[in-house]
């Protein structure tokens, strides 16, 4: 009986927990409380404790657009004349998600041959990982270098950044066929995204809004009745903005229920971009570019003559630059009236991108890359051998990173 009463009690999941230790078997301390991993994780290492929910954001410039609210901000100044190619990687397949630049320069980019790749500034292949299935997304870099991207095979990937070795992967959705094409096998491919909100979150879309944790746990998910194929977007306020093939713009709060949803007459293939005062820009497959108060009320619609699959990008001064299928870069005041259109010779898919200086540049289906000032003249082009679908990277160096479906990434200067 005494030794009875001198044992400490045990901490149940009701009395709460201060950390994982205070849980029982794998059990992990959340808000408080002891609760079972997501089964859908994979752990290759296992995170230790300490990582989980304590992890700093993304760099700038070291995702798609940019940063969380997709601005399309770039890291560096773009050339003022036609630049100088000083080096290329050719891979087995073409390269649809952008490359994206570490803090430390490390370069890292993906390809339909299945794998995520690390390149030096040199243009030396450092590492390369495969994963299950294409890959159409953007890799995003965290402050601790913790590199995540998303594949066809139904999965998003935790990758150590200096060593290419698999930290975690976590499996979105039950689809049954996580392969193929068809709208079954494609409902859970994570081609939307990640984003890395300010505290670590990843945030990615697939058969609905995800929020996962930097351990690769499951923060929250929101359903969709379609795929989500766009990069979520943060508003200052935690509100996550994604585009679904159901037509609808969803809101959602960082609790991860839906705040509001924005009907158009089209699948929403645009990932949305928020500008500095919660506006929420992104384009439509019905032709159109929207503008949505925070409030979910519509401010403008701009029309355009094709389908805008091209993902906005605001300048400093509030103007949005976006593409169209109709192979013209809108240049579109706060106020919803057209500056001016620059056309190119085919379809524009890929998202603009604006350097320090203030120059935009943006890929087009004609095999080029363009740069045009604010005012709308070309400075200059540089020519691809096929489509141009990605938003090229810029470093604080100026080293200029562009890639494209004829299966190379090059880099300019």
């Amino acid at each position: 009986m005494v030794l009875l009463l001198g044992c400490p009690k045990s901490r149940s999941a009701s009395a709460g927990c201060g950390s994982d230790k205070d849980c029982k078997l794998e059990r992990i301390c959340i808000k408080h409380q002891c609760v079972e991993p997501s089964p859908h994780a994979s752990v290759s290492d296992a995170a230790p404790a300490a990582m989980r929910r304590k992890l700093g954001g993304s760099p700038p410039f070291a995702m798609f657009g940019g940063n969380p609210q997709h601005t399309g901000r770039l890291a560096g100044a773009a050339p003022g004349k036609a630049p100088t190619e000083r080096w290329k990687i050719h891979v087995k397949e073409p390269i649809v998600g952008s490359p994206t630049i570490g803090p430390d320069g490390t370069i890292y980019f993906t390809s339909h041959d299945h794998h995520l790749y690390a390149a030096s500034a040199a243009g030396k292949i450092l590492w390369k990982l495969e994963t299950g299935d294409r890959i159409w997304s953007t890799p995003a870099v965290a402050k601790n270098g913790t590199v995540y991207v998303g594949s066809d095979d139904d999965h998003l990937y935790a990758v150590d950044g200096k060593t290419g070795k698999l930290r975690w992967k976590y499996r979105v959705g039950r689809c049954n066929a996580p392969k193929g094409f068809g709208p079954e096998a494609v409902r859970c491919d994570v081609d939307g995204g990640p984003t890395i909100g300010p505290d670590g979150t990843v945030y990615t879309g697939g058969d609905g809004v995800y929020a996962v944790w930097p351990d690769g746990t499951l923060r929250w998910k929101l359903a969709t009745p379609h795929h989500v194929p766009t990069a979520p977007a943060l508003a200052k306020d935690g509100t996550v903005y994604v585009g679904c093939q159901d037509d609808a713009l969803y809101a959602v709060r960082p609790d991860g229920t839906k705040k509001w949803e924005f009907r158009t007459g089209g699948d929403i293939e645009s990932s949305p971009a928020v500008g500095a005062d919660g506006t929420v820009y992104f384009g439509s497959d019905d032709h159109a570019v929207y503008a949505v108060k925070p409030d979910g009320t519509l401010r403008w619609k701009v029309l355009t003559q094709s389908d805008v699959r091209s993902s906005p990008a605001i300048g400093a001064d509030g103007t949005i630059y976006v593409g169209s299928y109709d192979h013209n870069l809108y240049a579109i005041a706060p106020n919803g009236n057209v500056r001016w259109r620059f056309a190119a010779a085919d379809k524009i898919h890929a998202s603009p991108a604006i350097a320090t200086n203030n120059i935009i540049l943006f890929g087009s289906q004609d095999d080029h890359l363009y740069a045009v000032s604010p005012d709308g003249r070309l400075r200059w082009f540089v020519s691809f051998a096929r489509d141009v679908d990605t938003t090229p990277a810029l470093s604080g160096s100026g080293m200029l990173l562009a890639a494209s479906d004829d299966r190379t990434l090059r880099a300019f200067r």
